[in-house]
C-alpha cells in the first residue's frame, strides 16, 4: 500500500494515474473529499496535514509514503515520525532541481514551498529515502504563454534567452513511481528534467509549430513585465523572486541530466510532445 499526499494536485493525481496503472494499492490524501476525481478503486482518505496524526489510522499497512512538499509543509518532521512508527519502510519527496541555490532566486519558495526543508526532514528521517528534485514543468508554459497564444501570435515576454528543461509530468510521475516501488534509487538525490534546454523564444516556437500557428516571441524589459504580472494577482515577492532567476540565468542553457532515460528505460518525452498532449490549451479563443 502506498500513501500519498497532495494527491489532487497536478503531481499527485498522475502519480496516482500513473501508480493505479501498475496495480499498486493506492491511499490519496485529500483536505476535503470530492475535490478532484481519482481513478476507481482508489481509497481517498481525508485529512489535515496540519494535524499529521489525523493520518494514523491511514499510515496502517502503508509500505511506502509521498511526501509533497506543498501539502505537508512545515509539519514533515511530524509525519515522518509517525510514519517510521507505524512501520512505513520508504519514503520518497517531491524537490526542485534549485533547491540548494540561494532563496532569493526561487520563486516558488515565495508561494510558500519548503522544498528545502522538507527534503531534509525525508533524509533525515531514518527511513530509506529517495528525493526527486525535478526541472520546471512544462505545463507552466500553460500559465506562463497560454492566454497570450489564445488570445493572437504574439507573446510578450521578458528575457527571451532564458532556458528551461521543462518536464512532462507523465515523466515525473513515473521516475516517483519507480521510487515508490522499488529500492534502487534509496539514498539518492535524483535531478530530472525534460531532455532539452529551450529558451523562452525557442518553447514559443516549439507550441507555434505543434499547434500549426505562426506564432512570434516579443520581448519585453523585465520592468514592464514585473508590473504587468503584478497588476494581475501575481504576488510582488513571486514576481521579484522570478525576475531575479531569469536574469541570473538568462544567456544560459539549463541543465540537462539524462535520469528520466536511465531510470525508466525510454527517452523522456519532449517539449514539443508535451504540447501535442495538451494542445487544447493554446487554440484560439473563440470570436
Amino acid at each position: 500500500m502506498i500513501l500519498i499526499t497532495g494527491a489532487t494536485g497536478l503531481v499527485g493525481r498522475t502519480l496516482v494515474a500513473t501508480l493505479k496503472s501498475r496495480g499498486a494499492g493506492i491511499r490519496a490524501v485529500t483536505r476535503t473529499a470530492g475535490t478532484a476525481p481519482l481513478p476507481a478503486g482508489v481509497e481517498t482518505v481525508v485529512a489535515d496535514l496540519t494535524r499529521p496524526e489525523s493520518l494514523a489510522a491511514a499510515l496502517e499497512g502503508v509500505d511506502a509514503l509521498f511526501v509533497h512538499p506543498r501539502a505537508v509543509g512545515e509539519n514533515a518532521g511530524k509525519l515522518l515520525a509517525l510514519a517510521a512508527e507505524k512501520g512505513v519502510r520508504r519514503v520518497v519527496t517531491l524537490s526542485a532541481i534549485n533547491v540548494d541555490d540561494d532563496p532569493a532566486y526561487q520563486p516558488s519558495r515565495m508561494n510558500g514551498d519548503l522544498n528545502k526543508e522538507v527534503e531534509d526532514e525525508v533524509v533525515g528521517s531514518g527511513l530509506p529515502w529517495v528525493a526527486v528534485r525535478a526541472s520546471s514543468f512544462a505545463i507552466n508554459a500553460i500559465g506562463v504563454f497560454g492566454a497570450q497564444v489564445r488570445a493572437g501570435d504574439v507573446v510578450r515576454a521578458p528575457y527571451a534567452n532564458f532556458a528551461e528543461a521543462p518536464i512532462h509530468e507523465l515523466d515525473l510521475a513515473a521516475v516517483i513511481s519507480h521510487a515508490l516501488l522499488g529500492d534502487d534509487l534509496d539514498g539518492r538525490r535524483v535531478s530530472v528534467t525534460g531532455p532539452q534546454s529551450l529558451t523562452h523564444e525557442e518553447m514559443v516556437a516549439v507550441i507555434g509549430a505543434v499547434v500549426d500557428r505562426p506564432l512570434s516571441f516579443q520581448e519585453v524589459p523585465p520592468e514592464a513585465a514585473a508590473r504587468g504580472m503584478v497588476a494581475n494577482g501575481l504576488p510582488e515577492a513571486f514576481v521579484t523572486a522570478l525576475m531575479a532567476r531569469y536574469a541570473r540565468g538568462a544567456g544560459q542553457p539549463a541543465t540537462v541530466t539524462h535520469e528520466v532515460e536511465q531510470i525508466l528505460g525510454r527517452p523522456g518525452r519532449t517539449f514539443a510532445q508535451w504540447v501535442a498532449d495538451h494542445a487544447d490549451a493554446f487554440q484560439p479563443e473563440a470570436s
